[in-house]
């Protein structure tokens, strides 16, 4: 199997399929890895370390509506005709391809077929589809440091279900884990007005850079 990251680097810069692309276009790209290469292909923008803006809200919708039908145990996606068919120009998509390509070749060095029933089984397919639900859910959260971790547990899943390694799966999971113990922390924190885990975070990295 082809490396996602030289995939997406010849479908997206070397021979761009026009000046839009869409998620049918995607589909074809994936062939049979589609729900695998969804989830890192739509976590991607918000699990950069500079994330592009704009975009958790309406690709946490998919992801949610996708990571369903992985827990229902579904083989391959259903989005309805108009997601399928929602423009996003091509530029956009190649500046976030250009940015993720690096971090995307670190996942792959280590990435091989392992633990395979974390990936291939309905039990272990359900779990990470809970998983993903959830951090979707947190990436439509209008507030924050409630989709940057999340994205990036969603990323790394996707990766694990793209090449059968439920080892890579298994890091996704703790970072999944992460980022709804950030997501909580953050939100007991305005609902009771004290200060959130996120929050004590950056002033702690303020503090130690300062010094």
């Amino acid at each position: 199997m082809a490396q996602l990251s030289k995939d997406l680097h010849r479908y997206f810069i070397e021979t761009p399929p026009g000046d839009r692309v869409t998620l049918s276009d995607v589909l074809v790209l994936a062939g049979e890895r589609t729900f695998g290469f969804l989830f890192v292909l739509l976590a991607l923008p918000s699990a950069l370390p500079i994330p592009a803006a704009g975009y958790s809200t309406p690709f946490g919708i998919v992801m949610l509506l996708l990571a369903v039908q992985l827990i229902l145990g579904s083989q391959s996606p259903w989005l309805p005709a108009k997601m399928m068919k929602y423009p996003i120009a091509l530029t956009r998509v190649q500046g976030i391809v250009k940015a993720g390509i690096p971090w995307m070749q670190r996942i792959e060095k280590l990435s091989k077929p392992r633990l395979r029933g974390i990936c291939t089984t309905r039990i272990g397919r359900g779990i990470l589809g809970l998983a993903i639900a959830l951090m979707a859910i947190s990436m439509m959260i209008p507030i924050p440091g409630t989709n940057t971790l999340p994205a990036m547990g969603i990323f790394v899943i996707g990766f694990g279900l793209l090449e059968d390694d439920g080892a890579i799966s298994l890091g996704g999971l703790v970072l999944c884990l992460m980022g709804a113990t950030l997501t909580i922390s953050i939100l007991y924190a305005l609902s009771v007005g004290g200060t959130s885990l996120y929050d004590w975070l950056k002033a702690t990295l303020k503090q130690v850079l300062g010094g």
